[in-house]
């Protein structure tokens, strides 16, 4: 057999991870509600699904944004010919506004740093190899996306040093932890390129607070390294406090800073809700980084027809602001549902208020406090629940028995047969935990089923509230109605 490349041939891609396994799962046997009704619920998988009557109702509305119709044919040529890998400059100042908008209009973004590439996978990669060689390495506070591994380091060869966070403080990320990952990567003998952060994070569904981004701008300048922030889900914080980018923070007063170190990655497949478009953007506030990466965006360029319809839906400000707002309130909703009857079989989560997916506590089912026991009981969800849910472990968690689950990418009913499987398994496994005003034993699949009909609002009432959401209604929702 002809010998393939070291990278051809290596684990790279980190495909044997259980995170992917358990995609693997579901891939062989989805849930369907007729005709797989006990297959694998997907939830693992961060898709923004939630939305799409809306998407639905501007292209009937705006037909002239598809080439492929009669009204929009006419740009058919012009459009199938542009291959200038600036990208198209109705697109990129759509996305820029877009990218404004998304931040409250705090802060306006440059169309001109606007970079295109194969999605923030394409992104990630492009930005890696800009900052560093092969061999040097970029910090990542943990837990963090599985991804990342491949992203940043398949093809790059760059090295990703985990900086440990611990549940006891909310998974904060603290100065104290970044300095021990920086002196952990020198002894290792590692230089040190950069800093990359994800908020809102995945896979807590949390945000990163205004004095810990400006601590975390203060160690890259004190080490002169980059700051990478990945800012995927901005459009997705549905709850207070708002999110705060770093591209506010760096236009502080009392913000020393050096703006040749700040780079943000972006994308509308968890915003929008398009992950099959693969709208990547690299915005960098270095003129270097952004030549570089242009030229590198041939590699992985944002197709035309896209660029085109994207143009136009994003130029549609009544469109965005209401999808924005739309948006919000139902992942809202979705939350507000999901940790609500989750709490009611005493499953905490992490607090949040982001995202697309919750951070869910499962230690007390652990038969002991380590990663083995963890993976056991991810098969049994695996395998038995038939549930992909994705194991902190994977995520490189320091602690074992959290597990990040996905709310957003499913119907309403194949969420409340999601949320089933998990009260009945967790009623058989550790009924101590189970409220006793919940149902009597003899009655509990005809008490659950009857709870998981009702309609969604009747769960929103200020009476049946998740612990881990207070208000009534999003007040960022209502602050914009």
């Amino acid at each position: 057999m002809v010998a393939m490349s070291k990278i051809a041939t290596g684990n790279g891609h980190g495909e044997n991870s259980p995170y992917f396994d358990g995609w693997k799962a579901y891939e062989t046997n989805p849930f369907h509600p007729t005709e797989r009704p006990e297959g694998v619920i997907q939830m693992g998988l961060a898709e923004n699904q939630l939305c799409f009557n809306l998407i639905k109702n501007w292209l009937i509305k705006h037909p002239e944004a598809s080439l492929c119709t009669p009204q929009g044919v006419d740009k058919f040529k012009e459009t199938a010919l542009f291959q200038d890998y600036h990208g198209m400059p109705e697109f990129r100042q759509a996305v820029a506004k877009f990218m404004g908008k998304v931040r409250g209009d705090r802060v306006k973004f440059d169309p001109d740093r606007i970079v295109m590439s194969g999605g923030a996978t394409g992104a990630h990669e492009m930005v890696a190899f800009c900052l560093a060689d092969p061999g040097e390495a970029f910090l990542v506070p943990t837990p963090y996306y599985p991804g990342f591994d491949r992203d940043l380091k398949w093809r790059t060869g760059v090295e990703l040093v985990p900086v440990d966070c611990e549940s006891c403080n909310n998974f904060k990320i603290t100065r104290n932890a970044l300095e021990a990952a920086y002196v952990k990567a020198q002894e290792a003998n590692l230089r040190v390129k950069g800093l990359l952060i994800t908020n809102p994070s995945n896979p807590l569904g949390t945000i990163l607070d205004r004095d810990t981004l400006k601590s975390m701008v203060r160690f890259i300048n004190d080490k002169n390294i980059h700051l990478i922030g990945d800012e995927i889900y901005a459009a997705t914080v549905f709850m207070e406090p708002e999110f705060v980018s770093i591209s506010e923070i760096i236009e502080e007063e009392d913000v020393e800073c050096n703006r040749d170190l700040i780079h943000i990655v972006y994308s509308l497949s968890k915003d929008m809700g398009f992950p099959g478009f693969r709208v990547g953007i690299v915005y960098s506030y270095n003129d270097s980084v952004v030549s570089c990466a242009r030229k590198m965006s041939s590699f992985g360029l944002v197709s035309s027809q896209t660029q085109h319809l994207i143009a136009s839906m994003l130029s549609d400000d009544e469109f965005v602001d209401n999808f924005i707002t739309e948006s919000k309130e139902l992942l809202f909703k979705r939350h507000k549902y999901f940790t609500w009857s989750l709490s009611q079989v005493g499953i905490g989560c992490l607090k949040g208020n982001s995202g697309l997916f919750i951070w869910m506590d499962l230690r007390k089912l652990l038969k002991e406090k380590t990663f083995a026991a963890e993976m056991e009981l991810w098969r049994v969800i695996i395998n038995e629940v038939k549930l992909n849910v994705s194991p902190g472990s994977s995520f490189h968690c320091e602690e074992p028995g959290w597990f990040r689950v996905c709310f957003a990418n499913m119907d309403d009913h194949t969420m409340k047969v999601a949320l089933l499987r998990i009260r009945t398994f967790v009623l058989k496994n550790n009924e101590a935990m189970v409220p006793l005003k919940l149902c009597r034993p003899s009655s509990l699949k005809i008490s659950l089923s009857r709870s998981l009909s009702r309609r969604m609002d009747d769960f929103m009432s200020p009476g049946i509230m998740s612990p881990h959401s207070p208000l009534p209604q999003s007040p960022l929702v209502r602050a914009r109605t």
